[in-house]
């Protein structure tokens, strides 16, 4: 069992930059995959960015070039830094993880991830 806690979410002007920083509270015998989705009102969950446990990356087409994706060494934080922030990102971020190997590579189900963070509101004005 593991918990997840996020931050970092702000209010930022369009073109600005945040750092989201996703805490893991547990002890996890495993190597696992990580990421993390987004909901703003009116649409769907969406994957952002995902660190796989075989190594892979997944960037949402929306965000290649913009949003990345790293792990400190000791996989105890997951962050998010996103640069040129458009009004479309602004949304709820959540932090998950899947620590049974069901989640792989290519466009991300977040039903593959059963842990989750309580998430982190991303503001984006134009």
């Amino acid at each position: 069992q593991i918990q997840l806690v996020e931050s970092g979410g702000d209010s930022v002007q369009a073109g600005g930059s945040l750092r989201l920083s996703c805490s893991v509270f547990g002890y996890i015998y495993s190597s696992y995959s990580m990421g993390w989705f987004r909901r703003s009102s009116g649409k769907e969950r969406e994957g952002v960015a995902i660190l796989y446990s075989e190594g892979a990356t997944y960037y949402a087409d929306s965000v290649k070039g913009r949003f990345t994706i790293s792990q400190n060494n000791a996989k105890t934080t997951l962050y998010l830094q996103m640069n040129s922030l458009k009004p479309d990102d602004a949304a709820m971020y959540y932090c998950a993880a899947d620590l049974w190997g069901i989640a792989k590579p290519g466009t991300p189900n977040g039903d593959d991830f059963h842990y989750w963070g309580p998430g982190n509101q991303v503001t984006v004005s134009s």
